[in-house]
């Protein structure tokens, strides 16, 4: 099961698109290194007990919340269980999406190897990112190196990309919109419903007309910019970008018009991290309504923006607003967003780890492959 190639029947090179590794530092060909110097590692360790102290210790006494260590003790450990089972679920998803979009090239992107990019994804976004080293990068890396052309990695991450964020922005659309109007049962503060309504209908718009970008245009772009200067020539390159995006959306929508089962992996990774908040709530002993925990979760995961490894801080703070705005105890909100973060955030980072060396011992078995398969070839010439 995988995705079809372009409905015209071109190839991705002649869709004209590029991965713009040259312009952004990525190179694909070369294994990612992270240095783990002292002073690296020991202000990794202090950040991370830090956020740990704050959120855990400090927070909890801010706001007349004194009791939220009585209520992480008070929670219902069988409600805790079903929330663990999600995240599984949603991890799950993720691995089902991220397979079905990458062709199994040489059969090496397999369901083992999507887990594994899936894994070490996460570890790279939440311990790394100071290393400069992001979930994105990483799977553009692995998928380079199964032997896919950097415009092929362009077009199917690109895809994946429009797939998964679509459902993001489709949510906030419509339970911005039916809470405002009364659709759905709830309160509708309009900095949480019409306004992210109103961004996410933006990002969709602006998304469907990068899909009318003709296929060819960098290309012809490119060539019209050759001899004619600097500044031409950076137009010809900055047309990349939205020429891959425009390349996955209509990848993407063709995908939905055809109802391909692997798009159930998009909804699957946001509905099923939903479910773990849904389910901590309820834990601790709140039932909300399940579309204010939407939009509270949609918009919590704007503190990823929170120039931090993995919005350390700014998901809690804006997730935890968000539900006492929607009419949430601060303190139930508060316990329950934290158990949701050691579920979603914490749980996966020691495996994701050890996916990520497993991983470039992955990649380097298939790289010697190569180099074999290419030696009768170098001695005759």
């Amino acid at each position: 099961m995988s995705v079809p190639e372009p409905e015209d029947g071109t190839t991705p090179v002649e869709h004209g698109l590029i991965l713009v590794d040259e312009e952004i530092g990525l190179d694909l060909d070369q294994q990612p290194t992270i240095r783990f110097t002292r002073k690296r590692v020991a202000g990794m360790a202090l950040f991370v007990a830090g956020a740990l102290a704050f959120l855990y210790v400090v927070l909890p006494q801010l706001g007349g919340l004194n009791d939220t260590w009585r209520r992480l003790n008070s929670g219902d450990w069988r409600w805790l269980a079903v929330a663990f089972g999600f995240e599984v679920l949603s991890y799950a998803s993720y691995i089902l999406l991220l397979r079905v979009v990458i062709p199994s090239n040489k059969g090496r992107f397999d369901w083992y190897t999507s887990y594994l990019v899936t894994l070490a994804g996460v570890a790279a976004t939440r311990l790394f990112a100071t290393a400069g080293v992001g979930g994105i990068a990483l799977t553009a890396w692995a998928v380079r190196r199964t032997g896919l052309s950097r415009r092929e990695v362009a077009l199917r991450l690109t895809t994946f990309m429009v797939l998964l964020y679509s459902v993001f922005m489709v949510s906030v659309v419509i339970g911005g919109v039916g809470l405002a109007i009364g659709a759905f049962n709830g309160t509708a503060p309009i900095g949480l419903t019409v306004v992210p309504a109103v961004l996410a209908a933006t990002v969709i718009i602006v998304a469907l007309l990068f899909a009318l970008i003709p296929a060819n245009s960098e290309r012809r772009l490119r060539a019209w910019s050759k001899g004619r200067g600097e500044m031409a020539s950076l137009a010809g390159r900055v047309a990349a970008a939205p020429t891959a995006v425009a390349g996955g959306t209509r990848l993407a929508l063709r995908l939905i018009r055809e109802r391909h089962p692997g798009i159930l992996g998009a909804v699957g990774w946001w509905y099923f991290d939903i479910a773990v908040l849904w389910a901590c709530l309820q834990a601790f002993g709140w039932q909300a309504p399940i579309v204010t925990v939407v939009i509270a979760y949609f918009v919590g995961q704007l503190g990823n923006l929170v120039p931090l490894p993995g919005g350390i801080g700014g998901v809690e703070g804006v997730m935890v607003g968000s539900l006492a705005a929607f009419g949430v105890d601060a303190g139930v909100a508060l316990v329950a967003v934290l158990s949701y973060r050691a579920f979603s955030f914490w749980l996966p980072t020691i495996p994701g780890a050890i996916a990520f060396v497993q991983l470039k011992r992955r990649t380097q078995r298939w790289v010697d492959e190569d180099a074999q398969e290419s030696e009768p070839s170098t001695v005759s010439g």
